[in-house]
């Protein structure tokens, strides 16, 4: 299209790409907060039950609860999101989020500590859900996959760097300076998303051209994004406001037992289960079997850690290859030219785009599992490098493979996004918290973690029904739901 001609109908989004892209990057670096939270903790575990009078049992039910939390906290935060607008929920989160931090850094018991850990987790732990609303809001089926790839690398940052952080202040500066980082990092994040990131909520916005009068809120500084983004919108109609929606807490429930994302939900909440298993033993395991220290530990998470970022990097930029790929074979089904606007949305195989690859990474993350339990099974015959390599492999494919099935929920309920994002959470967390609680006393009772987790990896093929379901079903469930 010449560049002055005028639009035949309003954009998606009015934000161009370095406006999507800064957007996006706002959006992954908040999403960081549920992962700092989490792991920035795990090397102070032992200093802090010393220093509290408690068994390393009783601090590990911090961990649980926190997890607990992580699950049932974006129930309430994205379908808030999905109706009141993504700023307003945002704000919310990161006030519970600094207030509990600000708590945790004066504790001077257990019980606090407790209480004060899953409020931590009830602010953190949404940020995902809402920044996965955000990327529903300006970006299109075409793009999304690798935008969302972005996003997940972005919130992965934590898993490698978090640990390492931690053992570092904890070491030099005791283990409440943790927490006395995460207000200041978090104070100073809150202050600079509520002065740069725009609403997106296109019941609020529209397509980001629609400022509303009455809302302050979603005012500023979207009034500036659309004075200085580089898409010509102005002479376009007017876009629709998409429909105004009741906040649903039970959303994400529902859409977790309906059919057309049970299978797909509860397969990845069990393989994201027993990735965090093994990330759980971790500490214990090198700890034992290879005499290493508290900041050894740490170091030893980074390869998990960088496997998850370049993994979801990769991943993204296939998701948008495949999406291509299908939608060109599917336009020239229906004889379509030039990319026109398909209406024959029902029929488009959505699961061919975005599931092709759930078996491949899959079976490759089972692989890993059982190399890491099988090695470090047997400390003294493998070098500790072994194991740490298959957990850059374990990394890898179990963050490709939640991309892909982020992706996919995104697209399957593009409405409801932050809501679908927090049915997603609910599942997987609440399945690692009971992972994480039996993992080690697995371990201890099976006599090593290669019994351990061979039998997670065959619960892991068990589960892989649930693609199966999904690839079969899917597309015609979805045509009955909308007869």
């Amino acid at each position: 299209m010449i560049q002055d001609e005028i639009p035949l109908e309003p954009p998606f989004s009015i934000f161009d790409k370095r406006q999507k892209w800064f957007i996006i990057i706002m959006a992954s670096t908040a999403a960081t907060f549920s992962g700092f939270a989490s792991n920035i903790y795990f090397p102070a575990l032992p200093t802090i039950a010393s220093d509290l009078g408690v068994s390393i049992d009783l601090i590990n039910l911090t961990v649980t609860s926190y997890l607990i939390f992580q699950g049932l906290a974006p129930s309430l935060w994205g379908p808030i999101s999905d109706v009141k607008g993504r700023r307003s929920a945002y704000i919310g989160t990161f006030v519970v989020f600094v207030a509990a931090c600000i708590g945790l850094a004066e504790t001077k018991n257990y019980a606090t500590l407790l209480v004060l850990r899953c409020l931590q987790s009830t602010g953190s732990a949404s940020t995902i859900a809402i920044g996965s609303g955000v990327i529903g809001d300006i970006t299109t089926r075409a793009e999304r996959g690798g935008f969302m790839g972005i996003f997940q690398a972005g919130l992965l940052v934590p898993v490698a760097a978090g640990p390492v952080i931690g053992g570092a202040i904890a070491n030099s500066l005791g283990w409440r300076a943790i927490f006395w980082f995460l207000v200041i990092y978090s104070g100073i994040f809150l202050c600079l998303l509520v002065l740069l990131l725009p609403e997106t909520l296109r019941s609020i916005v529209g397509n980001g051209a629609l400022t509303p009068s009455n809302n302050p809120l979603a005012k500023f500084p979207l009034n500036v994004y659309q004075k200085t983004t580089r898409i010509h919108y102005k002479d376009a109609p007017l876009p629709g406001l998409a429909e105004k929606k009741k906040i649903d807490l039970l959303g994400p429930l529902s859409m977790l037992l309906s059919k057309r994302a049970a299978p797909i939900i509860l397969f990845l909440a069990v393989y994201y289960a027993v990735w965090q298993m093994t990330i759980t033993a971790m500490s214990s395991l090198f700890e034992s079997r290879y005499g290493l220290n508290e900041f050894q530990v740490g170091l030893t998470f980074i390869a998990n850690g960088v496997g998850s970022m370049i993994g979801t990097l990769v991943t993204g930029k296939i998701l948008d290859i495949d999406y291509r790929r299908v939608k060109n074979k599917h336009d020239a089904r229906l004889g379509c030219e030039n990319g026109a606007t398909i209406s024959h949305e029902a029929d488009f195989p959505l699961e061919k785009a975005r599931l092709r690859l759930v078996p491949i990474f899959s079976t490759i993350q089972c692989l890993s599992i059982l190399l890491f339990g099988w090695t470090i099974q047997f400390p003294e015959q493998v070098h500790i490098a072994v194991p740490i390599v298959s957990t850059f492999i374990t990394g890898w494919t179990a963050v490709s493979t939640q991309s892909l099935i982020m992706t996919y929920l995104v697209d399957l309920f593009p409405d409801r996004s932050a809501a679908a994002s927090a049915s997603l959470n609910l599942a997987r967390c609440l399945f690692a918290a009971g992972g994480t609680s039996f993992v080690m006393p697995m371990i201890n009772g099976l006599n090593g973690p290669g019994p351990a987790f061979t039998i997670c990896v065959a619960v892991q093929l068990v589960a892989l029904v649930g693609p199966f379901i999904q690839w079969k079903y899917a597309a015609q469930w979805r045509r009955e739901e909308q007869k």
